[in-house]
């Protein structure tokens, strides 16, 4: 059966690697157009770029770089985007950094370069992308969120708060957009198998959460379509140590 996500056009962050890779090769299967958006690794998300043309010549994939400190450089991405593929219908905030270390040695550059990423670039994409989702009656904006929005952990304050105010953030915009058939939807996964995985002190990565089945439940999630809808989805791991 064809998915309600089939031509519609999404605009990823952090696209270049792990998790974001994934939801991107999901959603180019599920028949979405896609801007991917990278902050560093031009290569990984030029490669993957063209593995998704490959694959699926009949649909759209545009890769571009950005540096997402820059905040206000982020509505000129919002509208090449959208020179590119017209009104984006998909925004998901992927993009993340994972400061580790305690306090004492965490900076304030450290500080307010996670909430850059982790919070502020999410407000900025949502606040720009929403008006159009609005007028259309339609829209998905799935924020990356992480158990630490939950919870707090010894050497990741900065991370923790980060994830506990894009949690916030993501309840508002789930009620203030639902009247106009724009989901919000805040997926707040364990830890999961990528290379920012690999910072997590003292747990067993092999118990981690694998990319590629998280990317397809996010799928699921936003194919729902109906009357039930879903404001914020936990996921945690099986065996945790």
């Amino acid at each position: 059966m064809k998915s309600v996500l089939a031509g519609k056009n999404a605009f990823i962050t952090g696209a270049s690697g792990g998790l974001g890779k994934e939801i991107a090769i999901n959603l180019a299967f599920l028949g979405a157009n896609i801007f991917l958006v990278a902050g560093k690794n031009s290569k990984a998300v030029d490669d993957l770029r063209d593995l998704l043309r490959e694959r699926h010549p009949g649909q759209k994939f545009f890769s571009s770089i950005f540096d997402f400190s820059n905040s206000p450089g982020l509505e000129d991405l919002g509208k090449k985007s959208e020179d590119i593929l017209g009104n984006i219908d998909i925004l998901i905030n992927c993009a993340g950094v994972f400061p580790v270390g305690p306090i004492e040695e965490i900076t304030l550059q450290d500080l307010e370069n996670c909430f850059q990423v982790n919070l502020i670039a999410p407000f900025v994409l949502s606040k720009y992308f929403c008006s159009n989702m609005k007028k259309s009656k339609w829209g998905r904006i799935v924020n990356i969120g992480s158990s630490s929005a939950y919870a707090g952990f010894p050497n990741t304050a900065a991370y923790c708060a980060s994830k506990h105010a894009l949690l916030g953030f993501s309840r508002s915009l789930f009620h203030e957009f639902k009247r106009f058939g724009v989901r919000c939807i805040s997926v707040s996964p364990g830890s999961i198998k990528t290379e920012m995985g690999k910072n997590v002190i003292g747990q067993d990565y092999d118990t981690f959460i694998e990319p590629k089945e998280l990317a397809e439940t996010i799928g699921n999630l936003m194919a729902a379509d109906g009357n039930m809808i879903l404001e914020e989805v936990r996921i945690n791991r099986m065996f945790v140590q």
